[in-house]
């Protein structure tokens, strides 16, 4: 969509502000309410932030204005607000992209993809959430309250219950054009997923950051709180974001497809799972990124019975035991990725762990079939298989060596290291964590001695 025509789709909508919105380091978004009036002052030059307000983005508070400039292309009206729309931006400095900012991050290793090997990224997500209630006391509970089942996935009472938020929230991702496909209960008391189709890396990215923004929003119309947070409850199955991918070429082409191949997978389908497998442990850090993502993936069992989510690096068919999936030919799905990682860096630390493995010829092995779930660690160990890192900090280990990922995200301010900085930052948030003392400590140890 170009400039014009943006303007008279917004006025045909009937836009009287825009949102215009990106997102810090961490995928939290950051918006500037921009009147219609101002349109063109916006799209000349973009909305002027504090970065070192906004998040963490590289930027102190001696450091020039931030600047949003909108992308047209991702214009998308708020169904349930009139007269709003969003534009997600890409954050400029003195004129330049800013590299921090992960939409310029994935862009670039987008627009590289195309430019010398002619090829698409298409992804799809899975974002799972839990809807909850503040209780009297400032804690929290399932919204519903008879949600209570040991085993409560695709229940249809639970379904219903929550009718008016669900359909509601079907009814305006169809409107948007997301081609909402199905809405179902997950495995967790409160827990929810919404499909939507899926498209090319940058478009879904975007989408997620909204869906999330228009899920949190509704919740909270409803007297209800929303979180992604991967574990809410330490006995209730953790909140994913399942990040299907596949290669295409620019001329729509699929890649990763072959009829004769047992699980529908191409030779370099087989090369870029190589990949994911080859830096399953340092891509952890990018898609698991938050202190409490280790609390979901290598998880013991909830009450229902499975976990959901990764414990070890491995692939296979339909099979979800496993990191990777292959639900079908010519696509796989991460399901280590988890509902706090920032979806423009996970789809591009993903996009560059694959394409190392189609560059060196990766085999990732057989397949593997058995319910990894079922096994005793060292029996998966003594196949070779590795096991997800157990924290965070040793995530961070694992993606602070990693070359592939370091030179993917690329270099900032003086020829510095965007991983050196991410790392950082996630570093002192599990420092500061470590340093918390809980109330499981005090229960455990106040006396014991």
């Amino acid at each position: 969509m170009e400039r014009e025509e943006l303007k008279a789709r917004a006025e045909e909508d009937g836009i009287r502000f825009f949102l215009a919105m990106f997102v810090d380091l961490h995928g939290k978004p950051c918006a500037k309410a921009v009147p219609i009036s101002s349109f063109d002052l916006l799209m000349d030059g973009g909305a002027g932030f504090a970065g070192f307000a906004a998040g963490d983005l590289g930027q102190s508070p001696a450091d020039p204005d931030l600047c949003a400039v909108p992308d047209p292309a991702s214009y998308t009206r708020l169904p349930w607000k009139d007269g709003v729309a969003v534009l997600h931006c890409d954050p400029y400095v003195d004129g330049q992209p800013w590299p921090y900012a992960p939409r310029v991050i994935l862009k670039r290793l987008l627009s590289t993809l195309a430019a010398e090997r002619g090829w698409v990224l298409k992804t799809g997500v899975e974002a799972e959430y839990s809807l909850l209630r503040r209780t009297p006391d400032g804690g929290l509970e399932v919204a519903d309250a008879l949600d209570s089942s040991a085993k409560p996935c695709y229940e249809a009472k639970g379904l219903t219950r929550m009718w008016d938020f669900l359909s509601t929230l079907s009814t305006h991702m169809n409107e948007l054009g997301w081609e909402n496909y199905a809405n179902d209960h997950e495995d967790g008391n409160g827990q929810f997923e919404c499909n939507f189709a899926y498209s090319d890396a940058v478009t879904t990215a975007d989408r997620t950051v909204f869906f999330r923004y228009m899920v949190h929003m509704l919740a909270h119309e409803a007297g209800m709180t929303a979180t992604f947070m991967p574990k809410p409850f330490g006995s209730v199955t953790g909140n994913g974001q399942h990040l299907h991918q596949s290669l295409w070429t620019t001329g729509g082409e699929p890649l990763f497809g072959d009829d004769a191949d047992g699980l529908g997978l191409s030779k370099l389908a087989y090369h870029y799972i190589g990949g994911l497998v080859e830096h399953g442990r340092a891509t952890a850090g990018v898609i698991c990124p938050t202190v409490n993502s280790y609390k979901r993936i290598g998880a013991g069992a909830p009450s229902s019975g499975a976990t959901w989510a990764p414990a070890y690096v491995a692939y296979g068919g339909n099979n979800r035991s496993l990191m990777l999936r292959v639900p079908e030919g010519g696509r796989v799905e991460h399901r280590g990725v988890d509902g706090s990682a920032n979806p423009y860096l996970a789809a591009a630390a993903l996009l560059a762990a694959g394409l190392d493995g189609i560059d060196r010829g990766l085999d990732p092995g057989e397949p593997v079939e058995d319910n990894l779930f079922a096994l005793p660690s060292e029996r998966v160990t003594a196949r070779g298989i590795g096991q997800l890192p157990r924290t965070l900090d040793r995530a961070l280990e694992e993606l602070a060596v990693d070359p592939v990922l370091r030179a993917a995200f690329g270099t900032v301010g003086g020829g510095a290291d965007f991983l050196d900085y991410y790392v950082r930052v996630k570093q002192s948030e599990f420092d500061e964590y470590h340093a918390a003392v809980s109330q499981w400590e005090i229960d455990r140890y106040l006396t014991l001695m």
